[in-house]
């Protein structure tokens, strides 16, 4: 497989919706085949339509707050003493993930196909907020699943979308996380697809789901790309873009607008949760795994055990704790693109207790995945080489498990 050159990855798919003929798809049961070709009938029009383009943009630029802050980690790079360290502040954005952007969309997707109600899934709880931020904004009911245990232990978001008015339907079944979220989720939209849109909270699942995700995401990379150039002058030579990869939509809209420079020039780092360092357990199928399966609509590489079956994942950050990944990350692993690696539970606190040190920063744990394999990188790099790590989310909501784990209160 090879990536085609100034072919949006995201058009990369074949007729039935597979990057490199093997990842991604619609594997969808026939009562969401209608639904979902309408919503990609009205998708392929929109993001061609001068209108809703302005559309979008005004509400990224005046309630989103786009651009976020593109900053040198000046005390950091001290610290360290070698390569440059910047960071891509998207948690600055409207509620302090970047989640909002795909919320967004979907919401003005939703709105314009005559929907009354959308549903989401959620893990860490930013997906679950946003849309539920911008259902209020645009004046639709939203329903969001969530893992019993991601309810526990992401409280503060969870009472935010209650706050925005949003049904928050606890999941049982499983490990009680993201990945029954998203299922629990599909089941819903299954049953009301004539009367409900829905936002899935990554770019994973059907085709349509991935490519919409990717491209509200893209903004993320669209104004690095133009803040590199101001600060710089011009892509610099060595630039090494890190960020934490759960279902992989952070990541990919950091990413998407580099894709034509070449990787020995712009390289891009994925971080997956490892997990605790004493347990088997992880939510890393690219840097782990090898098999491809099918999970929530789609083929991808996926955590499972010798009988086909869905393995349980474990991480202190439950916005990466998924078994599964985007199709688009599969493919861009499989064609050499990307690099991939994992950080552990224990590797993501130090990195939050450095980076809030010598920084006016506090990332929370899923990003600091991605800032504590740049960090131990940055050591063995040249002065010139610059180093950007996307600070996808704020510590806000995990103020929790810090006060447990590291004494600290934010």
């Amino acid at each position: 497989m090879k990536l085609k050159k100034k072919i949006s990855v995201l058009d990369q798919h074949d007729k039935f919706g597979f990057w490199g003929g093997k990842f991604g798809g619609n594997f969808v049961p026939e009562t969401l085949k209608k639904p979902i070709h309408d919503l990609e009938l009205l998708f392929d029009k929109l993001k061609k339509d001068k209108i809703f383009l302005r559309e979008r943009d005004k509400y990224f630029n005046n309630w989103i707050g786009a651009p976020t802050r593109f900053i040198k980690l000046n005390n950091l790079t001290n610290f360290i003493g070698s390569a440059q360290i910047w960071s891509k502040v998207v948690s600055d954005a409207n509620g302090g993930a970047h989640k909002i952007y795909n919320a967004t969309v979907h919401c003005l997707l939703a709105k314009r196909s005559g929907k009354k109600v959308i549903c989401g899934d959620t893990g860490a709880g930013y997906a679950g907020k946003m849309l539920s931020m911008a259902a209020k904004k645009f004046g639709l009911k939203c329903k969001i699943f969530m893992g019993a245990k991601d309810i526990e232990r992401q409280q503060p978001n969870v009472k935010a979308m209650k706050k925005n008015g949003a049904e928050v339907v606890p999941v049982y079944t499983g490990s009680q996380t993201l990945v029954d979220a998203v299922s629990e989720c599909m089941r819903f939209w299954v049953a009301n697809c004539d009367t409900t849109a829905m936002c899935v909270g990554s770019t994973v699942g059907p085709n349509i789901f991935v490519r919409i995700c990717g491209w509200s995401t893209s903004q993320i990379s669209r104004e690095l790309k133009a803040q590199i150039l101001e600060e710089f002058g011009n892509i610099p030579k060595k630039l090494k873009l890190y960020n934490c990869v759960g279902g992989g939509s952070s990541s990919f809209g950091f990413w998407n607008e580099f894709m034509d420079y070449d990787k020995k020039q712009v390289e891009f780092i994925g971080v997956e949760a490892g997990g605790p360092a004493k347990s088997k357990k992880h939510a890393a199928p690219l840097t782990y795994g090898s098999k491809i399966g099918v999970l929530h609509g789609a083929a991808q590489y996926v955590n499972q055990n010798s009988d086909g079956q869905i393995e349980e994942t474990e991480s202190i950050s439950a916005g990466l704790d998924y078994p599964g990944v985007s199709p688009l990350h599969c493919f861009l692993k499989d064609t050499k693109r990307a690099r991939y690696t994992a950080a552990s539970d224990e590797d993501a606190l130090r990195a939050f207790k450095v980076v809030s040190k010598y920084e006016n920063l506090r990332p929370s744990l899923e990003p600091c995945h991605a800032f504590s394999v740049a960090i131990t990188e940055a050591k063995k790099l040249s002065k010139d080489t610059i180093l950007v790590v996307n600070s996808c989310g704020d510590a806000y909501k995990d103020r929790k498990i810090l006060k447990k784990r590291l004494g600290i209160s934010l």
